[in-house]
């Protein structure tokens, strides 16, 4: 009678799983009788078959795997369409993929992803992405969903500043995107110059609209033009080990990003024991978005994992004048509490010849905690970071934006121990901490070193109010400034920032917000000269200097 009962079940099971689930993004998946694998239709689509032998196989064991949908793992055959089928079938049975062994699996220029929805264990197994030949930069090779969609909430047409609350009530915790298209913010100076990108703010909310104000909204919008919340899965989604080479292209050095990565777009994910190297790079090549790329999500943590910077080429920009190009291994954006925990990368974080690894827009809470990279970077905004326990290397810390930048324990070799980016104004809202550091200037080259660079003019408008950090305390910091040019008078707190600001008659057209006070605890020097506030003490004369 249990056997009978079971056999009923089962068949009512394949029927609910070929007739009302047969299809997971884009792949059509049947339980029929027959062999399991799958097949490319003439639209190029990918048509999979089940049989329901193996359909119980995999259900009573929980996981699939590659070569059960026909990889072959060899590193010569293109695996990419078996490894699609492969999560398709995981994602309708709710399992995991895992990889049984050490394959071999390579990944051609074809346009296709694998979405990953269930836990991902790609053990040992090395992946080969050959980007010589690629049908579509922009398609991703694999893609971390939600199954949650997103929505639009009603009623929400205006936004302040740290406001606490929103109206409306959620099915949980939400993402919430916001933008005002009729605001440009970020509009961009120099080399790269451009016309801005709309108003735009993400942050977290309960269920009642709750703002999480550990990562609070940071812009007053006046109206909204496209709002979207998506529900944050309260399960965590784990994508684990994996070594991959990326064959890189040979494209045309201009700005044409190629997105052959691993993109993140689902919240509450966790990437462990990833490590990527880099093939192949010529006399030229285009740009790299990321081989990880984080966006619009929340809650993702990188750990133990190890990466490659890029080689730099150049181009021209949209001045007209020739540029390196940002290539990155690390991409993040509009997104809310991402970190790095003991990751570094395979090339040496000193060497110029790498761009650095990561490029960031939109984030909040971001982590570096015992890392080495070549440097933390964020473009259009980021709010409160946090670096702790690591080491930066030639590019150092490059950052825009509010809260509370807080640097501890670790060791960095740029030319300042923050650059403020002078093509976004500048600009920090909040506070700097800078606590029980060493600091390399210039990776001991000869210089005079200073430990916040940046410039303003005050002559071009970027969209909104800049600022210089209206605190600044540095404790238990020491500066490796032993190998100084001839002449040297010690380190400088603030760099030069505007050569024009001669007296005080000069006039901002769009006024810079300076910094107040800086505070310093236990800072010594290897030459034995003392630090000094900056070389124009006319732009920075209200500034309060506290030596303890």
């Amino acid at each position: 009678m249990k056997k009978c009962l079971y056999q009923i079940a089962l068949l009512l099971f394949l029927f609910h799983v070929s007739v009302a689930q047969n299809v997971q993004d884009g792949v059509k998946v049947s339980t029929q009788s027959g062999k399991t694998g799958f097949t490319v239709n003439s639209q190029g689509e990918l048509e999979v078959n089940v049989a329901p032998r193996d359909l119980k196989k995999f259900k009573a064991r929980q996981y699939v795997s590659y070569k059960d949908l026909g990889a072959k793992g060899d590193g010569k055959t293109d695996d990419i369409d078996a490894i699609a089928s492969t999560h398709a079938v995981a994602n309708m049975l709710r399992i995991p993929v895992k990889l049984d062994g050490a394959g071999n699996y390579y990944i051609g220029g074809k346009k296709r992803t694998a979405f990953i929805r269930t836990d991902t264990d790609f053990g040992t197994s090395h992946f080969i992405i050959d980007d010589r030949e690629v049908e579509d930069r922009n398609a991703a090779v694999f893609v971390v969903l939600s199954d949650k969609k997103p929505f639009v909430p009603d009623g929400i047409t205006s936004l302040k500043k740290n406001q606490s609350k929103i109206n409306g009530t959620f099915p949980g915790t939400c993402l919430i995107t916001v933008t005002n298209s009729n605001v440009k913010h970020y509009i961009r100076f120099g080399p790269n110059q451009d016309k801005g990108a709309s108003q735009t703010d993400i942050f977290v909310v309960d269920k009642d609209g709750n703002v999480d104000m550990n990562a609070p909204i940071i812009w007053d919008f006046d109206q909204i033009t496209k709002i979207e919340a998506l529900p944050i899965d309260e399960d965590t989604l784990y994508i684990t080990g994996g070594e991959f080479t990326t064959i890189a292209n040979q494209a045309e050095s201009r700005y044409t990003y190629y997105s052959r990565n691993i993109t993140i777009r689902r919240s509450n994910v966790i990437v462990d024991r990833l490590v990527h190297h880099i093939t192949g790079e010529g006399e030229q090549g285009a740009p790299y978005g990321g081989f990880l790329n984080i966006q619009n999500c929340a809650y993702v943590t990188v750990r133990n994992t190890v990466l490659t910077g890029h080689k730099t080429y150049r181009t021209i920009g949209s001045a007209g004048v020739p540029v390196s190009m940002g290539s990155y291994d690390i991409s993040a954006g509009s997104s809310v509490s991402v970190s790095f925990i003991n990751c570094k990368q395979t090339n040496d974080i000193n060497d110029r010849t790498y761009w650095g690894i990561l490029g960031s827009n939109y984030c909040k809470n971001m982590v570096y905690d015992n890392c080495e990279f070549s440097r933390f970077d964020a473009h259009k905004g980021v709010a409160n970071a946090t670096i702790r326990n690591s080491k930066l290397g030639h590019m150092g810390i490059n950052a825009i934006g509010s809260g509370t930048l807080l640097v501890e324990n670790s060791t960095i070799y740029g030319n300042s121990m923050v650059n403020l980016r002078s093509d976004y104004g500048s600009t920090w809202q909040g506070e700097f901490i800078l606590r029980n550091c060493t600091f390399v200037p210039n990776n001991g080259r000869p210089t005079t070193p200073y430990l916040i660079g940046g410039s303003y003019s005050g002559q071009h408008d970027f969209g909104y109010t800049c600022y210089m950090p209206e605190k600044i305390t540095v404790e238990n910091l020491t500066i490796d400034d032993s190998n100084h040019p001839e002449g040297y008078g010690g380190p400088f707190v603030l760099a030069h920032f505007n050569a024009d600001y001669k007296d005080a008659s000069y006039q901002e057209k769009y006024p810079y917000v300076k910094t107040k006070e800086v505070i310093l605890r236990n800072v010594k020097t290897k030459s034995g000269k003392p630090v000094r506030l900056s070389s124009n003490m006319v732009m920075f004369r209200d500034v309060k200097m506290v030596v303890e």
